[in-house]
């Protein structure tokens, strides 16, 4: 209709570039949400209180998290602190950065999931005998859980989709090994097709793997 024509073979040559990336990219995002979900309990937790260090600290994070970009986040990260003297790898800095802004989503989406679980059922743990930390791992989270289900898997996305900024900081994720790829041989559409095909597949990949990881963590 453009006068457009499509040169597929050119994406089947650098097709194993473009798998390495998405390799890359799936493992920040699964590696970014565990690291971002034990941090966001913990968050979650002490957010929950009336006063003191913990609260300041959790409140603090939640808000640089929510509030500003994710590029700004990595740029800090790995400029930032390049400045100071740290270097980190690419990885490294997208791994950190990443941890961090799902940490400050999902110690919300948690919190306001402990909110609907009745505070009876930890304190009844606790006079049975339970530690804090047992209660909560086998009384409350279980519960939160179920209750945090799709905006967990919301976050999921978004932390794929957030992974293609690693581009910027010189990363070869999807995004980026599809942008050198392209670079090289200006088929555009084809290169972009192809990594758009990639993410919706890594999207549906992760989102069964959480399901079944939620499914088996509720039943336990």
């Amino acid at each position: 209709m453009f006068g457009y024509t499509f040169y597929w073979s050119m994406v089947w040559e650098k097709l194993p570039d473009l798998i390495a990336g998405a390799k890359t990219t799936l493992e920040l995002t699964v590696l970014s949400m565990i690291i971002g979900t034990l941090l966001a309990l913990v968050l979650s937790i002490l957010r929950r209180q009336s006063s003191g260090i913990g609260l300041r600290v959790s409140a603090s994070w939640i808000e640089v998290a929510r509030n500003t970009p994710a590029l700004f986040q990595i740029y800090m990260i790995y400029f930032g602190l390049g400045a100071i003297g740290l270097h980190l790898s690419s990885y490294m800095a997208m791994l950190i950065a990443l941890s961090f802004n799902n940490a400050g989503f999902l110690a919300e989406i948690f919190r306001g999931g402990l909110q609907s679980i009745p505070k009876q059922q930890y304190v009844a743990a606790r006079s049975l005998g339970m530690g804090a930390f047992k209660a909560y791992t086998h009384v409350v989270f279980p519960q939160l859980f179920r209750v945090v289900y799709f905006p967990y898997i919301n976050q999921l996305n978004w932390a794929l989709l957030n992974s293609s900024l690693g581009m910027v900081i010189g990363l070869r994720e999807l995004t980026g090994a599809t942008q050198a790829a392209q670079s090289e041989s200006f088929r555009t559409f084809e290169f972009f097709i192809v990594a758009a095909v990639m993410y919706y597949v890594l999207s549906k990949l992760i989102q069964g793997g959480a399901r079944l990881s939620f499914w088996q963590l509720v039943k336990e």
